[in-house]
């Protein structure tokens, strides 16, 4: 999580790289929660066990993970889990900055730097659907600009790009997803 191998200049960062095969994953969930309850008690919100539940969930899957593969892992803990429970969960989390829905995947991602407001710039391979996240504040400020000319209020920023990761472009064409 955070800033792990990351490329920062002043203006850009690589905020969550495409991650490798191998790291401490498990490190990574535990920062995660470690942030949610640092931010939750700053701002007096209630990180619930559900809620903490939830967030383990999207970081454990360490990729992009829709909220009905969501409600199946949750249902292991929870029997009764409902879509409701899950959407809730996830709406906290994403007000809170702690997640990222990845709208042309329709589903969501751990948060590579929780701590601050950013925008959010996402690498997406076609191939793995691996996801790196990206906080380029040239691109912010270009999307910006062009909004104001037009009259429009920024309230929120997502780019998702869509390509191919490095991995999979490396590979033959027979040996990809």
């Amino acid at each position: 999580m955070g800033k792990q191998g990351s490329n920062a200049t002043k203006d850009a960062e690589v905020i969550a790289p495409f991650q490798s095969h191998v790291h401490d994953h498990g490190q990574c969930v535990a920062d995660a929660i470690s942030a949610a309850e640092t931010r939750c008690a700053e701002d007096g919100s209630s990180f619930t066990p559900l809620r903490r539940e939830v967030l383990e969930l999207v970081w454990s899957s360490h990729g992009p993970i829709g909220a009905y593969e969501l409600l199946e892992k949750l249902r292991d803990s929870r029997r009764n889990a409902a879509p409701p429970t899950v959407y809730r969960a996830l709406d906290f989390l994403m007000e809170h900055g702690l997640i990222h829905r990845i709208e042309s995947l329709n589903a969501y991602i751990g948060c590579g730097d929780p701590e601050r407001h950013h925008g959010a710039q996402f690498l997406i391979c076609r191939d793995c659907q691996s996801v790196a996240e990206l906080d380029d504040k040239a691109i912010g400020r270009a999307v910006t600009r062009r909004a104001d000319a037009l009259g429009f209020d920024v309230e929120q920023q997502t780019v998702e790009v869509i390509g191919q990761c490095a991995d999979c472009s490396a590979r033959e064409p027979d040996d990809r997803k």
